[in-house]
């Protein structure tokens, strides 16, 4: 007798498996293939749009510093113009001929030979004259018309002695205007709070929200220091102040001519200063919008600002290898901070405290006074260039990135290297601690914002981002989180 066949819809159904007919599987098994290889047709492009975006980015900068060149070149064709045109002032100058007329006969008589050439040699004669007084006016600026005074008027005749007073007058009234740097500095409040009674850190944040406030790539956020307010700075020129968590623009600044590279507020909250890729800092009045104040001085694009504790200085560091010190009550700058071999990428004031620090491309870092402009110490050990440094708000500690992702923390006060952290390739472009200083983030090149918890030393991600993160900041009770791209948006994080 025949064994009975064993149905097998019964058997799974009394074992609780689903049964998946042959067609089915078959059909499965060919999806899951093509789906492995499609995994791998596009993991063969990965490398390839790696260097396009590369290639992007490099001819980006060219462009950027190739504009640079031609507003330089054409600033000083201008300045060749106008140097051009008071030469030529200076030559056609001559000294005003008084004539006077003689009414008499002799007038309408003819004129003999002998009459016409003692004429003619008695003008040739003050030919030589008017040329000898026009000379020695071009180059004696003692008798040179038109010198401008302190006041904006254009004297009709001045005199090298009164030129000179004038120069030192105004040399004197500038400078009796100088900030005094801070001697008796006020320890930072946040620095007395009590680190035992600090709640457990956070790394569980979630994307909450996108700001799209840019046309261009975000270049900078920055917090406000008492409300709840960013400013977010872009390559669209524009900066925008925007009010937490509903993410609405209340002022726009326009003023600048090229992309806005970094913002950071007045310790009062009530100012900002931007720095910019037209070679110039500006101060704003955030209660009207408007610009109150341009510093010029750098040669080539200014990639980072910062301000004194004091509110009396703005400190910035420019690609053209220096960083400068500007006294905002006498509207010049103080001091030239020369030493770097390569762009100044970031800068950075010890809170209250004279110190600076600053971040280059030569791959070194350096502290600074900035009553002297003196450096002080250089701390060396990225292999790459470095993007960006800050202080920790807690203790002496300094967090650096650079263009390979390798990030560094450094012992301010023993001046040495504590641990490296590379979490590359994708380079590092900004870094930021929480107001614990227990949480380093970074805004990477890959889209990623990295989360660093210095106790543990574990890594936490953030994927939120479609393309490149350029900057990233935390909020003052470090709840919510705030980083900008490449595509012009704002994210919360929360």
């Amino acid at each position: 007798m025949d064994e009975p066949v064993p149905n097998p819809h019964l058997c799974a159904y009394f074992l609780g498996q689903p049964l998946v007919p042959p067609v089915l599987f078959e059909v499965l098994q060919a999806a899951d293939t093509r789906r492995t290889r499609l995994k791998l047709h596009y993991a063969s492009y990965e490398p390839t749009i790696r260097v396009l975006h590369e290639k992007h980015h490099t001819l980006l900068k060219e462009k950027m510093l190739t504009s640079l060149e031609r507003d330089r070149a054409l600033g000083q064709i201008s300045g060749l113009e106008a140097t051009l045109r008071h030469m030529e002032i200076g030559r056609s100058y001559t000294v005003p001929e008084i004539r006077v007329g003689h009414s008499g006969e002799r007038e309408n008589v003819p004129e003999g030979p002998t009459q016409k050439c003692l004429r003619e040699a008695r003008e040739q004669n003050k030919c030589k004259t008017k040329m000898k007084d026009s000379t020695k006016a071009s180059a004696d600026s003692c008798s040179y018309r038109g010198w401008r005074t302190e006041d904006g008027q254009v004297t009709e005749q001045g005199s090298c002695s009164q030129a000179l007073k004038i120069d030192e007058s105004r040399d004197q009234h500038v400078r009796s205007q100088d900030s005094e740097f801070p001697v008796d500095i006020k320890p930072d409040p946040s620095q007395n709070l009590c680190k035992e009674n600090l709640g457990p850190s956070k790394f569980d944040y979630k994307l909450n929200n996108i700001f799209r406030l840019h046309e261009l790539p975000v270049s900078c956020i920055a917090m406000h220091p008492r409300k709840e307010i960013l400013v977010s700075c872009g390559e669209d020129r524009l900066w925008k102040l925007v009010g937490l968590p509903e993410g609405i623009v209340l002022l726009t600044g326009l003023g600048h001519t090229d992309w806005i590279s970094d913002c950071c507020f007045h310790p009062s909250g009530n100012k900002l200063a931007t720095s910019s890729g037209d070679t110039t800092v500006k101060l704003w009045d955030l209660c009207k919008g408007d610009c109150i104040l341009t510093f010029e001085g750098h040669n080539h694009a200014v990639w980072s600002c910062t301000w004194h504790s004091c509110g009396d200085f703005v400190a910035s560091s420019s690609l053209d290898k220096t960083s400068k010190i500007w006294d905002v009550n006498s509207e010049r700058c103080r001091c030239t901070l020369y030493g770097h071999t390569d762009s100044v990428n970031s800068i950075e004031f010890f809170p209250f405290s004279n110190t600076l620090l600053t971040a280059s491309a030569d791959k070194s870092l350096s502290i600074w006074d900035a009553r002297t402009g003196k450096c002080e110490h250089s701390l060396y050990g990225h292999m790459h260039s470095i993007n960006d440094a800050i202080f920790t708000p807690r203790g002496h500690i300094i967090a650096s990135c650079d263009a390979c992702g390798v990030i560094k923390l450094w012992d301010f006060r023993k001046l040495l290297p504590v641990v490296s952290i590379d979490i590359g390739p994708s380079p590092g472009n900004e870094v930021n601690f929480d107001s614990t200083g227990r949480v380093l983030a970074q805004a990477s090149g890959n889209g990623v914002i990295h989360l660093l918890d210095l106790k543990s030393g574990q890594i936490h991600k953030l994927m939120g981002h479609e393309s490149e993160a350029h900057t990233v900041v935390f909020s003052h009770d470090g709840e919510s989180l705030f980083s900008g791209g490449s595509d012009g948006t704002v994210r919360t994080w929360s």
